[in-house]
């Protein structure tokens, strides 16, 4: 399934070049559908969200029925058991505590001349959660409501919405409702793809504006995510989902195995990368994942995205290897290695580091703390997971003395001066 390529071969070059350029810009199909689905839900409100929620999910889908009312969210804790209780009640402590750790403080410098300057650092007003419906309701995605309404939370944003596309019946998971409840989100409505989008970038009767938006989705979702940016913050614009393995003689071949069908479950476009300096291991790795493919719900996917992303690489050391990873910037990098943290320092460039053959990205999806809402396709380079700051914004502060001023005068009109604003100038020499 998967032939591995040294580094230094024409092929193995030819590889990294693609995957050194695999920012994509987005699939431009959806984008006219989605200016149209933006304009309809801005011009007609709630009869636009009603119309595309009956047609793609709930076809007797009412306006009073497109918020989830107290009693469904109370309904929905005697539907999930004790077990799943305990792992969410787990699972939001420990992101909780990670994220804790996020917040930051307004602060204050003075000058013994009277200036005082400083930042000033608060929550925005209200966000939008998106949480995708996951095959109808079936498989609800539990973890992109803590991981994106937590930090949240935390920030202190006063008002938090979650959307999700309602079932055929216009209901929602018992799952979701119960997860968003014991994080405290009260305000839930049956929306999906763009128009869900739509209704928390523009408002309507039913649904309030918000400032920010997060959340994963698919491509309709995330192009209506591009075009709102501007008008309210959005996380980012994510791609498929990637992880890169780097491994030495130490990793178990069925460890990287799995991690790689892991990581290629997600999507057809899901990237896989394994680069090593065992060359048994690379030569082992494509009957070991044909083996536990086998026993995958998501075979096809998975079986797919690596037969036509999937990639291993043969390096000559780990310095290599690291060098390369650091080139290409993904999402999940593993390090698979002896001694990983000899090697952490050596890594610039990554959403999220995982050290060691016993530290599986999916402990990173769920449990361990840390946001799963990574930057994809290369943008590690200069992006981070989201976290507090995503809901915070920061003003400046600024105070003069008229002593300080005018001890600055002369400088502020003489940068006035050569940009040609004599008004700003002026506005320092009339207070001399």
């Amino acid at each position: 399934m998967i032939s591995p390529l040294r580094i230094a071969s024409s092929e193995g070059q030819a590889r990294i070049a693609a995957l050194l350029s695999r920012f994509q810009e987005g699939d431009d199909s959806p984008l006219a559908a989605v200016a149209e689905i933006l304009a309809a839900v801005r011009k007609r409100g709630d009869d636009a969200l009603l119309e595309y929620c009956r047609a793609f999910d709930a076809p007797n889908m009412t306006v009073a029925g497109l918020t989830a009312r107290p009693a469904e969210i109370e309904a929905a804790y005697q539907q999930v058991d004790d077990d799943f209780r305990a792992t969410l009640a787990l699972a939001i402590r420990r992101i909780t505590d990670f994220h804790q750790r996020e917040i930051e403080d307004s602060w204050i410098q003075t000058r013994a001349d009277g200036v005082v300057v400083g930042r000033l650092v608060r929550p925005v007003d209200s966000a939008g959660l998106y949480v995708p419906g996951g095959k109808g309701g079936s498989t609800p995605l539990v973890s992109s409501v803590l991981m994106n309404g937590i930090p949240a939370l935390i920030a202190g944003v006063p008002r938090l919405v979650m959307v999700t596309p309602p079932d055929a019946g216009g209901g929602i998971s018992p799952h979701l409702l119960v997860a968003a409840g014991e994080i405290g989100i009260k305000e839930i409505y049956k929306l999906g793809s763009a128009w869900a989008i739509a209704a928390l970038a523009y408002g309507s009767e039913t649904v309030p504006a918000v400032d920010v938006i997060v959340g994963p989705g698919n491509q309709f979702v995330a192009e209506a995510k591009r075009q709102v940016s501007g008008r309210v913050r959005i996380d980012m614009i994510a791609g498929p989902s990637e992880v890169l393995i780097i491994a030495d003689e130490s990793a178990k071949c069925p460890h990287v195995a799995a991690d790689m069908l892991a990581q290629a479950e997600h999507d057809p476009q899901a990237l896989a990368v394994v680069i090593t300096t065992d060359k048994n291991l690379a030569s082992a790795l494509s009957d070991e994942v044909r083996r536990q493919l086998a026993h995958l719900s998501r075979r096809d996917i998975a079986e797919k995205s690596l037969a036509d992303r999937g990639c291993v690489l043969i390096a000559d050391n780990i310095e290599e290897a690291i060098n390369l990873a650091n080139q290409i910037a993904i999402e999940h990098l593993e390090l698979m290695l002896a001694d990983p943290w000899l090697w952490l320092p050596k890594i610039r460039h990554a959403g999220a580091i995982f050290l060691g053959g016993h530290t599986p990205e999916a402990a990173g999806d769920y449990l361990a703390g840390p946001n799963h809402v990574l930057p994809t396709m290369g943008t590690a380079r200069f992006a981070s997971a989201l976290g507090v700051d995503t809901f915070v914004k920061k003003s400046s502060i600024i105070s003069y003395s008229r002593e300080a001023l005018m001890n600055d005068a002369v400088h502020i009109q003489r940068l006035a001066g050569l940009e040609g604003l004599t008004g700003h100038a002026n506005s320092v020499a009339v207070r001399s």
